[in-house]
């Protein structure tokens, strides 16, 4: 495992933090996709692919493997309670403990050092653009030729094969009303702000009445108003307001359904205009592949999750397609998010494993 730390605090220490988006810019001056080619080494034919705005993605592959392993290496930013440098890793006692540690650079580290350790076939698609919400670069890849017929897909999952998890869609609304004094009794009426939080109580309630509908144990759509804005003064009757929300569906709904239901809940549809965002199917096995790429590759079998990852777009693109890695999503996204050291140690010895490691 020391190589592993080794690689990790290298990982955690360039700076992938989205936004910002500066991606190829690392705290020493150089790159992480720099410091891949460097760790890897002359054995892997690399193909880096630019999209612009921050969205690179780089294949490492040595031989001719049909099964891809991706991960993406941004990391949302900081959380302000972080109480010492998060891009700075840190033992503490059975964890470790640094910005993107759990999300995801630990099963980066235990890639690379498994890939390292074996002679096989193998493919790594390291990703940049995933905590942006756009997935261009998983999206232009399965776009073009790649000839992989498998993917393992490195989130965090406790050390257990998911391979089916909800669902994503966000959207934006512009509400309008008829601007005024706001002593005239046609405020209540005619508020741009009024009808928003009239639309958003009727939301919350669908979402409410939604938790009865469940399935494989997850319950609901997840529904959060994100941004809520409009308006001037207090005596002004607001004449637009701009609202944006997000749900997550089950694996047996689908997104744009869903948007379209939540959308029709306006009290007066014509004012208001929809605008959809990033919306990404939900992860599911119909038709039980990704039970059998788990069962092939000698991985415990998890329940659906609630979190969203980029598998399902593997999926969606017919290839057979699982989430596996260290971490529990829980420690994601937070003031000193940690792995633990069991995790890495499992996964470590599950990628080398499936890699062929000496």
């Amino acid at each position: 495992m020391n190589e592993v730390l080794g690689l990790l605090e290298r990982l955690v220490a360039f700076d992938t933090r989205n936004p910002p988006r500066a991606i190829h810019v690392g705290r020493d001056g150089g790159g992480i996709f720099a410091f891949f080619l460097e760790a890897l080494g002359p054995a892997f034919t690399p193909r880096l692919v630019d999209l612009g705005d921050g969205c690179l993605s780089l294949l490492l592959t040595r031989g001719a493997p049909t099964l891809l392993f991706n991960v993406h290496i941004d990391t949302v930013p900081a959380d302000p309670g972080w109480a010492r440098d998060p891009l700075a890793l840190h033992v503490e006692h059975d964890r470790v403990v640094g910005l993107g540690a759990c999300d995801i650079k630990g099963a980066a580290a235990c890639l690379i050092e498994a890939a390292r350790l074996s002679t096989g076939d193998v493919a790594l698609l390291f990703t940049s653009d995933e905590e942006a919400g756009s997935s261009r670069c998983v999206r232009a890849f399965l776009g073009a030729p790649h000839g992989f017929t498998r993917v393992v897909v490195a989130e965090p999952t406790r050390c257990q094969a998911v391979v089916e998890h909800r669902g994503i869609a966000t959207a934006t609304g512009t509400f309008r009303g008829v601007g005024g004094h706001a002593s005239a009794p046609r405020a209540l009426v005619d508020s741009a702000v009024h009808e928003a939080v009239r639309w958003s109580a009727r939301a919350l309630a669908f979402a409410e009445e939604q938790e009865q509908e469940s399935y494989q144990g997850l319950s609901g759509i997840r529904f959060n108003l994100g941004v809520i804005q409009g308006g001037t003064k207090a005596n002004m009757i607001a004449s637009t307001t701009e609202l944006r929300y997000g749900v997550r569906p089950r694996p047996d709904q689908r997104p744009l359904d869903l948007l379209a239901a939540i959308g029709a809940l306006a009290p007066r549809p014509e004012r208001v205009t929809w605008t959809p965002g990033f919306v990404a199917p939900p992860l599911a096995s119909p038709t039980g592949a990704g039970e059998d790429l788990a069962r092939e590759l000698g991985l415990p079998l998890g329940a659906p999750v609630d979190f969203w990852t980029e598998a399902a777009l593997f999926s969606e693109a017919g290839l057979p397609t699982l989430v596996y890695g260290p971490g529990d999503i829980a420690q994601a996204h937070t003031a000193g998010e940690w792995v633990s050291l069991a995790d890495l140690a499992a996964a470590f010895a599950v990628y080398q494993r499936i890699l062929g490691g000496r």
